[in-house]
């Protein structure tokens, strides 16, 4: 059981100055919040963070505040400098030069050109761990591009695994290659920063939205750098396990995940068909008659509801889930158990919940979340300014 005496997380009495804006960049800096850094947003005068305006939906009595930057930003500090003004990036190097994180998402070279080159940053602060995200990486024929999300999907082959049967190509219905760039760079700064204990010297942390596209192919990947097959969208249904995919019942949607000819033996009965069919009789020849079982599957499911399917996979042992919208998520009382949702309270927008942080710490405990910050909030607590 966590010690609340110690819930401040494991990474408590970090600074982290973030400059990053939109959502890779962010979504890192988030989780290094949550495991208990201080973080410092640096944003720039009147507009902030691009997500700020983005929606709708905007929320508050006003209006005024976006959804989607709310969904990025927990506990974190917001000031406003203005990095074309002289006075301002030196406001900013005295902050670097106190800090242990720094996280920037700009094109490649912008940073040489504020004078925070590497070189800049290793002189100013030897200790300073730097993360940079980018989305087709440094240097090579296409570094210089910029790297959006929905971009980045199709140009690393997402999409072209994802959606309905045969095509076309969709995007997933999440920004997942800024959000896995995200996590992929907070955990390269925890690892730099575990190597500083022994250096004493910080270092430079690279990812893009690209690397952390492909690094997530998985199996999907070694199907054609393995065995030269080019995966196709298969819709909701599982490349090589079978059956494995969505059903419809009477008044919804099941997944259901026959893994084994052991499940294969238990599931079988349930729609009426025999384990021994020589259709069926392996997962080999499953997969190769996937229509045919899918259809044998759904005329059978659709004579009762989610409920009454979800009983009887449950008393026999095969693992089935309900397809949810995000309504009935948030509503489900497992998310409640996990502390997967975040109350906080708004200066603005007023009470507020948020997606919650998934990783807890048994000794140090996760750090209680903070609301987003207003545009420049904690100005006067950072810089000193009144």
């Amino acid at each position: 059981m966590t010690d609340p005496a110690s819930d401040s997380g494991p990474l408590a009495g970090i600074r982290v100055i973030d400059l990053s804006r939109a959502l890779s960049g962010p979504y890192a800096s988030m989780m290094l919040a949550d495991a208990g850094a201080e973080v410092i947003k640096v944003e720039r005068p009147g507009t902030g963070d691009d997500t700020r305006g983005w929606g709708p939906p905007f929320v508050g009595e006003d209006q005024s505040e976006s959804a989607y930057y709310l969904s990025v930003n927990r506990t974190k500090k917001s000031i406003v400098l203005d990095l074309k003004d002289g006075g301002d990036v030196a406001r900013l190097r005295r902050l670097i030069a106190d800090a242990d994180v720094l996280v920037e998402n700009f094109r490649p070279g912008v940073m040489d050109r504020l004078g925070l080159g590497a070189t800049d940053l290793e002189e100013l602060n030897e200790r300073l761990v730097v993360l940079s995200i980018t989305g087709f990486g440094e240097g090579g024929p296409d570094g210089d591009r910029s790297g959006f999300d929905q971009i980045i999907q199709g140009e690393a082959g997402l999409m072209g695994i994802t959606g309905p049967v045969g095509g076309p190509p969709t995007k997933m219905g999440v920004p997942i290659t800024d959000i896995l760039s995200g996590m992929f760079g907070a955990y390269g700064v925890v690892a730099a920063l575990h190597e500083r204990e022994r250096t004493g010297r910080g270092q430079r942390v690279t990812t893009s939205l690209l690397a952390s596209a492909v690094a997530v192919h998985a199996f999907q990947g070694t199907r054609w750098t393995l065995a030269g097959e080019v995966p196709e969208p298969g819709g909701n249904r599982h490349p090589t396990i079978a059956p494995y995919g969505a059903f419809t019942c009477s008044d919804g949607w099941v997944n259901v995940a026959v893994g084994s000819e052991g499940l294969w033996e238990r599931f079988a009965p349930l729609i009426g068909v025999d384990v021994d069919d020589p259709r069926y009789a392996t997962n080999r020849e499953r997969v190769a008659n996937w229509d045919e079982l899918e259809d044998e599957i759904n005329a059978v499911l659709v004579g009762d509801s989610v409920d009454t399917w979800m009983t009887r996979f449950n008393e026999a042992g095969v693992p089935a889930g309900r397809i949810r919208t995000m309504d009935q998520v948030y509503g489900w009382e497992q998310l409640a158990h996990l502390g997967l949702v975040d109350h906080v309270h708004h200066a603005t927008a007023g009470d507020l919940a948020l997606p919650g942080a998934p990783v807890d710490w048994s000794r140090s405990g996760r750090r209680p979340p903070e609301p987003p910050p207003r545009l420049g909030e904690h100005d006067d607590e950072v810089l000193g300014e009144g």
